[in-house]
């Protein structure tokens, strides 16, 4: 049993990794975050990361000093960058992390 595609339901979805382009927090610029766990599905053409995907990078980049991010970097790397807080206190969704 595979993974519903976020946007027809097929259940013909694969994982890739595939580049996105992220703002950072402070607005000051995009970076290109390369080999990032992503969604394909061959019946609509969609490709897209998971929401848990986009919460962690949105996470991780508010917690990292910036700066040491250059204009393109892997997905493991960025995720291995430490981080300045334990977690986001400003995240106030119910399925926040502990």
């Amino acid at each position: 049993m595979g993974i519903a595609c976020e946007w027809c339901n097929s259940r013909n979805v694969e994982l890739i990794t595939d580049s996105v382009f992220w703002e950072l927090p402070d607005g000051s610029r995009a970076i290109e975050i390369t080999a990032t766990p992503t969604y394909s599905c061959r019946d609509c053409e969609m490709i897209y990361q998971s929401e848990a995907i986009v919460k962690e990078i949105e996470n991780h980049l508010f917690l990292i000093d910036c700066k040491r991010v250059g204009k393109v970097i892997f997905f493991e790397e960025l995720m291995g960058i430490p981080r300045l807080l334990k977690k986001n206190y400003f995240d106030f969704s119910a399925d926040r992390e502990g």
